[in-house]
């Protein structure tokens, strides 16, 4: 067996198993599509299938209509409104503390620094009681600003993304701005903020899929149903009386749609941001 065919059996088993790999991974989202059309005798029970028999629009515009007094409209106009707030504030805070983190120097900076290490080793479960006591006592429970404004504080995971990638910059860029007569302000926004375009874009792709996914935070302080999200609202086909799987699966299928298009659009500058300052020349 020659050096070229051995190269190409190699080449072929490696592609049939990233394929096969691939459909494993994906076949719980495929099957929910599919289930999306399908009866509910078709989707548990003896008669289960895996393509559907009938073809039934009908779960997309029933589960649209929602199991009460607001459609699914209504549950994704909220979803945008927190994930896109959320994201905002997540690289407007992100990036300036990063930044002061990394390219300023002042009394008790690794300090502040250890303390945010140190946020980010605590569960969220450990944190969830005194927020919600924080906010009750401010009267907020009930709307949307314990979901947005946390994020405009910074968040941990995001700044220290950031401050390596910054750190990778050369410092010489910030010193030619300064003997050219620009401050630190200007230096941030003129320098390295254009720069720190791959951290941004990591940084709005994974805050919106978290924030649009997060389905503790409505579950804890959005108590009327006229503020539900979407993530939220799909639970509701699920009660005493059984659950309805098919309109369930149609609006967690059209759930999918903003997050995939992000990732579409966005997957190369991604890649770009998640592996920013790990290998430094």
């Amino acid at each position: 067996m020659s050096v070229k065919t051995k190269k190409t059996i190699k080449n072929v088993l490696y592609h049939l198993f990233v394929v096969a790999f691939g459909f494993i991974m994906l076949y719980p989202v495929i099957w929910m599509v599919l289930g999306s059309f399908k009866a509910k005798s078709e989707i548990l029970g003896n008669n289960a299938s895996f393509f559907p028999s009938e073809w039934l629009i009908e779960n997309y515009t029933k589960g649209w209509k929602g199991a009460g007094e607001y459609t699914f409209g209504t549950f994704f106009k909220n979803s945008l409104i927190i994930s896109c707030l959320a994201t905002l504030g997540t690289v407007i805070s992100s990036t300036m503390v990063s930044y002061a983190l990394a390219r300023i120097k002042f009394v008790g900076r690794k300090f502040w620094f250890t303390c945010m290490i140190m946020t980010m080793l605590l569960p969220g479960q450990v944190l969830m009681i005194p927020q919600y006591i924080i906010w009750n006592s401010l009267g907020m429970t009930g709307t949307f600003v314990p979901l947005i404004l946390p994020k405009f504080l910074g968040y941990p995971f995001f700044i220290y993304m950031m401050m390596q990638f910054i750190k990778g910059l050369p410092k010489e860029l910030d010193e030619a701005a300064y003997i050219d007569g620009c401050n630190k302000y200007q230096i941030f926004t003129k320098i390295v903020l254009p720069l720190l375009g791959p951290s941004i874009i990591t940084t709005i792709v994974i805050q919106f899929y978290w924030t649009w996914d997060d389905y503790m935070g409505p579950l804890l302080y959005l108590t009327k149903p006229a503020k539900h999200t979407v993530s939220f609202a799909i639970k509701s086909f699920a009660d005493a009386q059984g659950t309805d799987f098919g309109p369930m699966f149609a609006m967690s299928t059209l759930s999918l749609i903003p997050v995939f298009i992000l990732f579409l659009f966005f997957n190369r500058y991604l890649m770009d941001g998640v592996t920013a300052g790990s290998v430094k020349g």
